[in-house]
């Protein structure tokens, strides 16, 4: 029948199929065990919609399987680049900043080996310095000229490059020297990232395999943050033994060495005051206070480049933020100093200074706080995205088992600064071609500043939002929502709440409330049961609709059913049509005497007054109710899907 949904063959299928998935993701099983339940199916002889409900189910296990993956993955890079920014900075030796370097970077990606060249400023060319994993003694002992190899490349471009197969590479200008030493070794596939300090390449890093490999995108990124943190590690380290030799020459360079001193200890002093933030979980703007008060001037943290209403100067600033992204430097922008927080490539927020002039040792300390920021950064929005989760999960377990264990999801939703016992109002809503991330991205938003909840059930969004009336509520979250994912949003409201044990009955209400106003073509607007009337009594948790639509059209039901015939199409094109026996005949394209002959069938089978006014009013409004049931909308709360 016209607007029925396509509904699972029975609600057990469903969710074994769905269980199986979920067992496969709570156990990490390898994909290929993902096939199973569909090879099961079709040897049980399963139909193709059952087929294709499992081919669905298995595809977002595996989509979910792969964005847990990478998270646990950036997780893991980001936790390795904080204990790696950590480690660096409280290293005093050069030689032993650089053996950790070249085993940090091996272990994170997983390489066979791993290697840093150091540049000469005299001859010009890069020289071996440090090797993890390596077995060849010429290997160990290569110098690679401007220009040559990849190595060379990277320190005369300033660039990263990446080879599959080196050996077959003609990108690059192979010697007799280089080749020799790569085949002695063994190397196939070679990563390569400059260290660049104060605008100038110091080095390469390298990370090789003995077979052939490509390195994606999020491997570069990450050879080259963990380049970054080098080149200032390995600047502060030549700092302080800038230091020793000064200390050495004491008695001639008094003057000098305290200024220098001055700035060891102004440098150690934001290392020792940013190592303590981190570790008591502080945020950025601690940190720009704690920057503030070592270099003195006015340090603030900027989401965005656009600071003032003066365009020249927030043109200036634009340049800068650009200019110290791409060399991981400071910047300036008349007289205030810049430096982009960024993971990579990704700007993350921008850090000004203004009222003091900075040395160079000053300058990087500046840049120290940008990499504190960064990860201060990303590590909040790991926190925020988890935050996301626990909102979702928490309702979902609201609504499906709530008296399961209710002192622990007051618990819960307390430390999510929400009272489930307040009374709230449930709102579910969809929206038409909407963006899934930035709906979702809306919805949690909404729930953090309204001390809500918030998750997608059955692809459409949920809000349990603090409230009593549920219109003015439901209108606010969809308006909230329609902005976010710019196309309209229709949704069903239902409330107040009496407590925990409520809140299902009032998701169960806004579900239908949702479904009669997409039944109904009202697409974009916002209903709850008191919106729609003795529609929406029918709606509420008190209804009796299945009941009222057989005591009233029974006789015609089931009359049409045992024989085939329309009288209740014929009934509904009648009342459609103003009673009129010409407009009713054309809308159902029969001869005007079937339909007398069907209206006085009628007439024999629920009594002769069924068109006065008050029992015509019933039966028009059992008619819609019976065309809601039979569209799909579950008038009786069995199906909360």
């Amino acid at each position: 029948m016209d607007g029925q949904l396509n509904e699972p063959a029975a609600t057990g299928e469903t969710e074994h199929g769905e269980t199986v998935f979920l067992d496969l993701l709570l156990r990490d099983a390898p994909a290929v065990e993902y096939e199973r339940p569909l090879v099961r199916a079709r040897a049980a002889g399963a139909d193709p919609a059952r087929l294709a409900e499992l081919e669905r189910a298995k595809l977002l296990a595996l989509r979910v399987r792969a964005v847990l993956s990478d998270r646990q993955r950036r997780e893991s890079e980001l936790a390795a680049l904080f204990e790696t920014a950590n480690d660096l900075a409280g290293m005093r030796n050069l030689d032993q900043v650089l053996r950790a370097i070249v085993d940090r970077a091996r272990t994170l990606l997983g390489t066979d080996t791993s290697y840093l060249t150091l540049t000469d400023p005299v001859v010009g060319d890069t020289a071996m310095r440090v090797t993890s994993g390596s077995v060849s003694a010429r290997f160990q002992r290569l110098r690679l000229g401007s220009g040559e190899g990849l190595g060379g490349l990277v320190a005369q471009t300033a660039l990263p490059y990446v080879t599959a197969n080196y050996p077959e590479d003609d990108r690059f200008r192979h010697t007799e020297a280089i080749d020799a030493g790569v085949a002695e070794e063994g190397l196939v596939a070679i990563l390569g990232v400059p260290l660049v300090l104060n605008g100038q390449v110091i080095g390469v890093l390298f990370a090789a395999n003995r077979h052939e490999r490509p390195f994606g995108h999020s491997e570069i990124a990450l050879l080259g943050s963990l380049a970054a943190h080098a080149a200032i590690a390995i600047d502060t380290a030549n700092l302080i033994d800038s230091t020793h030799a000064a200390l050495n020459e004491l008695n001639t360079v008094n003057e000098q060495l305290q200024e220098h001193s001055t700035a060891v200890e102004r440098a150690a002093d934001a290392h020792d005051r940013l190592a303590t933030l981190v570790l008591r979980g502080g945020g950025v703007d601690e940190v720009a206070a704690a920057i503030g008060d070592v270099l003195g001037g006015e340090v603030r943290i900027h989401d965005a480049v656009a600071m003032g209403d003066d365009e020249d100067a927030v043109s200036d600033l634009a340049a800068a933020v650009e200019e110290s992204l791409g060399n991981g430097r400071v910047a300036r922008a008349g007289d205030t100093w810049v430096v982009a927080a960024a993971a990579g490539t990704e700007l993350l927020g921008t850090l000004t200074l203004r009222g003091v002039d900075l040395d160079d040792a000053d300058q990087r300390i500046l840049e120290r706080a940008a990499m504190v920021t960064a990860l201060l950064l990303l590590l909040r929005r790991s926190v925020n995205e988890a935050e996301h989760r626990l909102r979702g999960d928490l309702l979902e377990e609201v609504l499906d088992s709530p008296d399961r264990d209710p002192d622990l999801l007051r618990q819960r939703a307390g430390r999510l600064s929400t009272d489930l016992d307040a009374a709230h109002v449930v709102v579910v809503a969809e929206a038409a071609s909407a963006n899934a991330a930035r709906l979702r991205s809306a919805a949690t938003h909404l729930a953090e500043t309204r001390h809500g909840l918030a998750g997608v059930r059955h692809g459409r969004t949920v809000l349990v939002l603090p409230g009593t009336e549920p219109v003015r509520v439901g209108r606010y979250a969809a308006a909230e929502l329609r902005a976010a994912a710019n196309a309209p949003v229709t949704a069903g409201a239902a409330g107040q709440t009496t407590g925990l044990a409520t809140i299902p009955g009032r998701y169960d209400e806004a579900l239908r409330c949702l479904r009669a106003l997409r039944s109904l073509g009202r697409e974009g607007e916002v209903a709850s049961p008191d919106e729609l009337g003795f529609l929406g009594l029918l709606l509420s948790s008190n209804r009796q609709a299945p009941e009222f639509v057989t005591a009233t059209l029974g006789p015609l039901l089931e009359y049409d059913e045992q024989r085939g015939t329309a009288l209740v199409p014929t009934l509904r094109a009648y009342f459609a049509s103003g009673a009129n026996l010409s407009r009713t005949k054309r809308a159902l394209h029969v001869h005007v005497n079937t339909v007398a002959q069907r209206l006085e069938r009628i007439s024999q089978l629920i009594g002769a007054d069924w068109q006065d006014p008050e029992r015509a009013l019933e039966l028009q409004l059992a008619l819609r109710l019976h065309r809601l049931l039979d569209g799909g909308v579950d008038l009786d709360g069995g199906d909360r899907r």
